[in-house]
């Protein structure tokens, strides 16, 4: 078994903003050689979040105001006490999303639906750069 891993840096806009990044994900998997195996997408930080999706325009925007029922904005989170910030909600939504992908490839390229792409989402109400980091274990 051979381990390799990557860090990739995605700049995203507050509130939601998301960017595909299969197409980084898959040549990072193609640039090890191997054939067989899993490739684990990591959010560092805890108001991002991975997932998949199909990512057209009508998904995208239905995303947040389906957080949104889920963990609103506008109200006092407890976080905010703690913190004297306002990204609770942020907080909430990363952790129901999840901040990480296991994702299998076979003969080197990603086990992923035709529609399905892999995404990072930054949920905190600021501007960041999201650090996302990738590693392959396989054969």
């Amino acid at each position: 078994m051979t381990v390799e891993t990557k860090r990739i840096f995605v700049d995203l806009a507050a509130d939601g903003d998301m960017a595909d990044i299969s197409g980084i994900v898959q040549e990072f998997v193609s640039a090890t050689g191997l054939s067989e195996g899993i490739v684990t997408v990591f959010s560092v930080g805890s108001t991002g979040a991975i997932s998949t999706i199909e990512y057209e325009p009508g998904l995208k925007k239905d995303i947040i105001p389906a957080l949104e029922r889920l963990a609103p904005s506008g109200i006092d989170y407890e976080h905010h006490k703690t913190w004297h910030d306002d990204n609770g909600r942020g907080h909430i939504r990363s952790t129901l999303i999840g901040t990480s992908l296991v994702v299998p490839f076979v003969g080197g390229k990603l086990v992923i639906g035709t529609w399905q792409q892999i995404i990072v989402i930054n949920l905190d109400t600021s501007h960041r750069q999201r650090e996302i980091v990738l590693q392959v274990l396989g054969e």
